[in-house]
């Protein structure tokens, strides 16, 4: 009617307004909680089964005190809730007190892979044992070391790690506990409830079984006139990440194409991985090319070592490796470095430089979560921890 009065219909459209806005971040609010509460789940999970040194939790900051509160982001602006809840999640795994770490001799074993699996398993022991000879704690074997990378071998030379029936797992169980090493098993086609997987076993120097890493991202590529191969056409995909406790650190693993995506190595290094370790057999046409450039990057963006183990080159194999195992140290550097002939790989590692180098240039205080974020999905409910 032109009057003053403003219209019925506005107040309630202000208040649905602010209601959806209290409903969302009100939602942020309950997510960053729970993301809180889950990494100090896993951290309070890890201290009580670790038979390694054990996680510290201090209760003495004030409550006022915590990283983040009252606080600005890296770009000067106040922190908003949702950042200092965030700060509160990552302060958490600050405040547990680092184990003292000491260096140790890594040993990358690029096997001459044949068709003959008992051969292969007695030239992987060979080179092991070799290793270790030579003073190496850490010793770490190809993707696919006891048969040919083929999706027609898979099948043909998988085991059902654990069992009886495993002799290529059980060997490596030997010789980690008769050597008293760690052996970071390369990986073997596993068979499992009638599915195939791309599997690394990791073995303490005790003999026993740290952990089963199956290659969570499947080489499916087709380059014409280059490279076409489908892995997916007989293997099935990893459904979880693999952080390994060791006396010397923490390590992530990664087969081979993992190495591809640069969220994996993230998720790792924010979970506190200083080295990961990716048994990988890059060919021909995509070695060359990539093999070391990914692996820099990883290095580089995260700060952590990266070490990658392929089998020797072999011209008349149907699929030929690049060769070319090597180390890279968090700053991007050539640790060591082989060619593509048989042969075995030391570098003298101290995960020490990690946090130096993490000292010296701070790029994960200096990150914009409140421009960027990266989820681990552990975090959340109905994911696999």
């Amino acid at each position: 009617d032109g009057g003053s009065s403003s219209p019925s219909w506005k107040p309630r459209a202000m208040q649905l307004s602010l209601s959806l806005r209290g409903n969302k971040t009100a939602f942020r609010g309950l997510r960053l909680l729970h993301l809180a509460r889950a990494d100090s789940c896993h951290q309070l999970q890890r201290t009580s089964h670790s038979n390694l040194s054990a996680v510290h939790w201090k209760s003495t900051r004030p409550a006022g005190d915590l990283p983040g509160i009252g606080g600005r982001s890296g770009s000067g602006r106040p922190l908003t809730l949702g950042h200092q809840l965030r700060a509160m999640a990552g302060g958490a795994a600050k405040t547990a007190d680092d184990a003292e770490i000491e260096p140790f001799k890594l040993a990358l074993c690029q096997l001459q892979v044949t068709g003959d699996k008992e051969a292969n398993i007695a030239g992987a022991a060979k080179a092991v044992r070799e290793a270790a000879s030579n003073g190496a704690k850490v010793v770490v074997l190809p993707e696919m070391w006891n048969c040919p990378y083929s999706n027609d071998s898979f099948p043909v030379y998988a085991e059902e790690i654990g069992t009886d029936d495993s002799p290529s797992s059980q060997a490596l169980s030997d010789l980690a506990k008769d050597l008293s090493i760690y052996v970071i098993g390369g990986s073997i086609p596993e068979r499992h409830k009638g599915q195939l997987f791309n599997t690394c076993c990791v073995y303490d120097p005790e003999g026993a079984l740290l952990a089963k890493h199956r290659k969570v991202h499947l080489f499916d590529i087709d380059i014409p006139g280059k490279i076409t191969f489908k892995e997916s056409d007989t293997l099935t995909a990893g459904d979880r990440l693999t952080l390994v406790e060791t006396a010397y650190g923490k390590i992530g693993v990664g087969i081979c194409y993992d190495l591809r995506f640069a969220e994996m190595a993230m998720i790792y290094a924010k979970r506190g991985a200083q080295m990961i370790v990716y048994p990988g057999a890059f060919n021909m046409v995509t070695g060359p090319v990539h093999w070391q450039l990914l692996q820099q990057a990883r290095a580089v963006d995260n700060q952590v070592f990266i070490a990658s183990c392929s089998p020797a080159r072999d011209e008349e194999a149907s699929y030929t490796a690049w060769g070319h195992s090597q180390v890279i140290g968090p700053f991007a550097e050539v640790v060591a470095s082989a060619d593509h002939k048989p042969g075995i790989v030391y570098a003298d590692i101290d995960l020490k430089q990690v946090a130096e180098r993490r000292a010296n240039m701070p790029l994960t205080q200096q990150k914009r979560p409140d421009l960027y974020d990266l989820q681990d999905c552990r975090n959340f409910v109905g994911f696999k921890i």
